[in-house]
């Protein structure tokens, strides 16, 4: 069967099976259940026939929909809690690839801005973190202590206060989407300029290595998570800015969970980098090898978890699809 052809007889059944997800809570199980057969044989054929079409993607989601709508009341075990960290994250985070790239790409070209305006103006980390921290920072180089700042408060009440601080940025970098993806962008443009001049200011003062390991010891975790925060914010954004063959408020519906879902996974990120921040980098005694093995290991956790176990896990959904032919 040619794909115009498959796509001309099922199109309205297709249509139909929107209109049963979008009230689905009216519709009986015995309809939801016949609706969510003849989608999923549908998505074998396509999968088989044009594993590359957009119809395919199409037919995918729109189970997918169906499926957590039928679902979404059952009552849950606690083994639930593995799953949503272990597969529902993951597999979210593999449909907002694109998303999560395009978080990365601006957050890197923002922090190249920010490291060539401080190479190009020595007063531009003033501008970006005020005049009041640059003093503080400078007096505590020529004290010899230029990380001190990480040492200004106890242990405790610092971990509560930058754990909590930075999971509510994240949640806004997730509710800038609201304002369309343009808004998520600005809050990493901002964030991005901020460390690039900051870790140039410190290049400058020729304590760009000590720097580097206090930074980016609990950064490489902080840093990771607001870069998925903003692919999150940028899901939202798309959600409703470009809603393909879904209404519009579907389609907002749709991106509104995955960025939540994605948000709410990065939530051990930020508690673990505070934790870290708070009780270990204060420690600036301890050997660089000490700490330069933290952040290549958190490293390789933010990229086994963000992207080799979303590839994986969408490789052995594909893989356990079945392929019938209609």
């Amino acid at each position: 069967m040619k794909e115009v052809t498959f796509i001309r007889t099922n199109i309205d059944k297709w249509k139909e099976a929107e209109r049963v997800v979008e009230q689905a809570e009216s519709v009986s199980p015995d309809r939801l259940a016949d609706v969510y057969t003849d989608l999923t044989a549908d998505l074998a054929f396509a999968q088989t026939h044009f594993p590359t079409s957009r119809i395919t993607i199409y037919l995918n989601n729109l189970s997918s929909s169906l499926h957590n709508r039928i679902y979404q009341n059952k009552r849950e075990k606690w083994s639930r809690i593995f799953t949503f960290w272990m597969r529902e994250v993951p597999a979210t985070m593999y449909n907002a690839r694109r998303e999560l790239l395009v978080s990365l790409l601006i957050f890197l070209a923002s922090v190249f801005i920010g490291v060539l305006s401080t190479l190009n103006d020595a007063d531009f980390p003033r501008l970006i973190l005020g005049n009041g921290y640059m003093d503080m920072t400078l007096r505590n180089i020529q004290e010899g202590n230029p990380m001190a700042v990480y040492d200004s408060d106890a242990e405790v009440s610092m971990f509560l206060g930058i754990t909590l601080n930075n999971v509510m940025v994240s949640f806004r970098c997730f509710a800038s989407g609201l304002l369309t993806s343009f808004a998520t962008g600005y809050m990493l443009l901002s964030n991005g300029i901020m460390l690039g001049s900051f870790q140039t200011f410190f290049y400058q003062q020729d304590l760009l290595w000590e720097s580097a390991l206090a930074i980016w010891l609990h950064g490489t975790l902080e840093i990771s998570a607001l870069i998925v925060s903003g692919a999150a914010g940028l899901a939202l954004g798309n959600g409703w800015l470009f809603p393909g063959t879904y209404s519009r408020l579907e389609s907002f519906r749709r991106g509104a969970r995955r960025g939540l879902k994605i948000v709410v996974g990065t939530v051990p990120l930020f508690v673990l980098a505070g934790f870290i921040e708070s009780f270990l980098t204060r420690h600036t005694e301890l050997p660089d090898a000490l700490r330069l093995a933290v952040i290549l290991l958190s490293l390789a956790f933010v990229l086994f978890y963000y992207v080799f176990l979303p590839r994986r896990i969408s490789v052995s959904a594909v893989e356990a699809s079945p392929a019938t032919e209609k």
